[in-house]
């Protein structure tokens, strides 16, 4: 008995080559949102083809991860969507063989995706974002007059403080250049203003080439040491028209060091960040054991300012067991004032150092939190493959729609809500409002009860998702009636009885009339009998049944306007106006919950005057009818 049938063969390979188009698709379009944020740091930077291709290809890798499960999803609701709808699922289940050994080949499958991913996750993912890294912050140092900012100081570039109030990104003017200089040394000081200027890097890449108009140039006069210490310094201030400044500045592609990321957390295997982990934590316990020795030491020890010992000696004289109020009250005033700025200093010194103990361990707690969220999302990114196979699956065997119409909108729905949740459990994890473990495993957690819940419905042929269901439930909810769309039958085997129909329709005629006087529509309706009744309004369903009789027999007609006239007879729900639902209990529930028992009150006495305008309208049909078949039979005879 083979293991691989012939069957699990054309599963697979129908799964792989819709995976392989959804991978490339969605890390396409992951690479183009990437690209799209950095495309300012790479218009104008005279970037070489072979760096922008380490870019694309090292921004491609960082993405895989992304993609992957979104890729999973989307080929699974598709393929078995597409089985659905072939109707090849519907064979295989008539055939005996359960959904489970359908989705056994393709669950296998799916396991060594999510065994990838992790390897991919684990080595090569970290090596790919150190070197994307390294070459954004080398790209971004390239061309340093396309990163001047509008409004703060921009340093840069060193030795100079630029600061520029309007930039035009199409022609590179700056416009309200304030520069504030000391290149040759710090009491060589020089502050230039001008209402416009240009910057350019040389043809060597060696020097920027600064071109200004309209400004003032104040330097320093004396440059003799500790000259900037005295209240008076002399300066030459100079006006011009443009001037043109050359400052030394390597602007050429210079690669960083590759060791200044290895800080990332993003940009280390698993190992390394346990490493790192062990590390954090060991220096967060040394940190909190260190702090917490120095508040029991300054809380143990007696701390008397000097000024008050001669005032302590008097009043141990006095009493053997001296107190803060009674030393206080034996000070001079100015030993009072003294100890008050003594305190008072001694308070903001403690209350500074423990601010910055404060900064300094919440930076990092934090850090220690980005490794172990990276660490975790090594497991829950390449479990999201796995799961998402069980979303997808059986979410295209219950919808049956194959293509890249339906399933790709509800792929995108299920990714949004999984990315949405995974960056809030990633975000609280982050601030320490929870804990990392719930924070990184929280999408997991709503992946797997999704899943599960898929998978059984799909097993019993559940009809969940049947839009058919939902919508008549919400016309219904709504008090939405469907109309009826009948056409002229191509093939008419008995014609209706036209010698007696004009008689049966008067007759049912006669029977509305009958019932727009006994059922008193137009009256309030009985708030007891609508909700704790179980009576049934016989009237109600005898015309109902009279009505799809007649229309069902007229529809054999091949008369195109008897066919419009009974499209024209409304929908008669014999409950409708009676009460809002058939569970006696759940109408019993709705009538004592008052507030929404009105609601449901006034509904009802909307559907009792919406029949009573029913009647009058099949009334008026009955009576086009008639005068039709009548106004035919004369043309017959005639």
């Amino acid at each position: 008995m083979k293991i691989i049938k012939k069957l699990d063969i054309y599963i697979i390979k129908g799964f792989l080559q819709l995976f392989a188009g959804t991978f490339f698709i969605c890390l396409f379009i992951f690479v183009m949102q990437f690209l799209w944020k950095w495309m300012n740091d790479l218009i104008g930077k005279g970037l070489t083809i072979d760096l922008l291709a380490k870019f694309f290809w090292f921004s491609s890798l960082t993405l895989i991860p992304m993609s992957m499960p979104l890729a999973v999803l989307l080929a699974s609701l598709i393929s078995f969507g597409n089985l659905g709808e072939r109707f090849e699922l519907l064979s295989m289940k008539a055939a005996g063989i359960p959904l489970i050994r359908i989705l056994m080949p393709l669950i296998i499958v799916a396991t060594l995706i999510c065994g990838g991913s992790f390897y991919f996750q684990d080595k090569i993912s970290p090596y790919a974002t150190r070197e994307l890294s390294r070459l954004a912050w080398s790209m971004r140092q390239k061309s340093p007059e396309l990163e001047i900012p509008e409004g703060i100081f921009y340093s840069e570039i060193p030795g100079y403080n630029l600061y520029v109030e309007h930039k035009d990104p199409e022609t590179g003017m700056l416009y309200g250049v304030m520069i504030y200089t000391n290149a040759n040394s710090y009491n060589d000081t020089q502050i230039v203003l001008a209402d416009s200027g240009r910057m350019q890097s040389t043809s060597d890449k060696m020097h920027l080439k600064l071109t200004l108009w309209g400004g003032e140039r104040f330097r320093n006069m004396d440059a003799q040491q500790g000259s900037m210490l005295r209240a008076n310094v002399p300066y030459m201030r100079e006006s011009f028209v443009q001037e043109v400044d050359i400052i030394p500045f390597d602007g050429n592609f210079n690669l960083m060091d590759a060791d200044l990321f290895s800080h990332n957390a993003q940009a280390k295997d698993r190992d390394e960040i346990q490493h790192s982990i062990d590390s954090l934590s060991h220096l967060a316990d040394s940190s909190r054991h260190a702090i917490y020795a120095g508040v029991q030491q300054w809380h143990m020890r007696k701390v008397i300012p000097a000024g008050r010992r001669d005032s302590l000696s008097i009043v141990e004289e006095a009493t053997k067991m001296p107190t803060i109020d009674s030393i206080y009250m034996a000070m001079q005033d100015e030993q009072r004032l003294k100890a008050w700025r003594g305190a008072l200093n001694h308070a903001e010194t403690m209350l500074g150092e423990y601010q910055f103990r404060a900064l300094e361990t919440g930076d990092r707690n934090l850090n220690l939190r980005k490794h172990r969220i990276e660490w975790y999302k090594k497991y829950t990114m390449s479990l999201a493959c796995l799961l998402f196979f069980f979303i997808g699956a059986p979410l295209g065997a219950i919808i049956r729609k194959g293509g890249l119409g339906v399933p790709v909108v509800v792929s995108v729905i299920i990714f949004i809500f999984y990315y949405i949740v995974n960056q809030a459990g990633e975000n609280n994890a982050k601030v320490n409002a929870w804990t990392v473990e719930s924070g990184t495993w929280l999408s997991t957690f709503v992946l797997t009860a999704t899943g599960i819940f898929l998978t059984h419905k799909a097993n019993s042929d559940s009809v969940v998702f049947n839009i058919e269901g939902y919508r008549n439930f919400f016309m219904r909810l709504l008090g939405l009636r469907a109309s009826r769309k009948l056409n002229r039958k191509e093939v008419i085997i008995n014609d209706p009885d036209y010698t007696t129909l004009p008689q049966r329709l008067g007759e049912l005629s006669e029977f509305c009339v009958e019932c727009r006087k006994t059922m008193h529509l137009r009256h309030i309706p009985n708030y007891i009998d609508i909700f704790f009744s179980e009576g049934q309004d016989k009237h109600a369903a005898m015309l109902s049944e009279r009505v799809e009789a007649l229309v069902d027999e007229l529809h054999n007609s091949r008369d195109n306007v008897i066919i419009m006239y009974i499209n024209e007879y409304p929908v008669i729900n014999p409950s409708a106006h009676t009460r809002p639902f058939d569970s006696k209990r759940l109408n019993m529930i709705v009538g004592l919950f008052l507030p929404l028992g009105i609601l449901f009150f006034l509904r009802i006495w909307r559907y009792r005057l919406r029949l009573r305008l029913d009647l009058r309208n099949i009334e008026r049909i009955n009576t086009l009818i008639a005068e039709r078949i009548i106004k035919r039979h004369n043309e017959i005879t005639l």
